[in-house]
């Protein structure tokens, strides 16, 4: 008989950014194990206390016992800041925006069904009206996967020198 293991999803706010930082950072390294070597993946300390120092910052973490197996965070957009601004030909009625900026699943843990429970979860009883995200250009599989979320690509933008391209998603979370 197969032994069937719980995911668990725990939630977490800016007060808890030095009790799940290290737990962000190992999840990372195992799953960027492949691009280790990219001075832009090699940033992502930075990227967590950024988020993290947001007092709006939310994150999920999914724990398999005592092992955390993935994880999605982000933050709602400071207002004229939202990641769609200068991508619609007319803003929204409606601007409130959260910021989806990380969701990392460990190797093993991968084409289980992980990645859009943890979204759900990061984004559940959420009171903005839209979703953005940012994906590799260079990652079709991804883009297409958010599609399926309901995400539609918008534009693209590359925010930092040596960070990749990136499609920019957007979706209604009022739908």
């Amino acid at each position: 008989m197969e032994h069937r293991v719980t995911i668990e999803i725990r939630r977490y706010t800016h007060d808890h950014l030095g009790d799940i930082r290290q737990t962000l950072f190992d999840v990372h390294e195992d799953a960027y194990a492949d691009r280790r070597h990219e001075e832009f993946v090699q940033r992502f300390p930075w990227f967590v206390d950024h988020w993290g120092g947001n007092e709006g910052f939310s994150c999920v973490i999914a724990w398999e016992g005592d092992v955390p197996v993935g994880f999605s965070y982000g933050a709602p957009a400071s207002p004229g800041r939202e990641w769609w601004q200068g991508h619609l030909d007319t803003a929204p009625e409606e601007t409130a925006t959260f910021h989806v900026s990380e969701l990392m699943v460990r190797v093993k843990w991968r084409k289980t069904g992980l990645g859009p429970r943890l979204h759900d979860a990061l984004l559940g009883g959420r009171r903005e009206a839209w979703a953005v995200l940012t994906v590799d250009t260079k990652r079709p599989r991804l883009q297409a996967m958010y599609e399926g979320w309901r995400y539609r690509k918008i534009g693209e933008n590359q925010p930092f020198a040596d960070s990749p391209v990136y499609a920019v998603m957007l979706r209604d979370l009022r739908s």
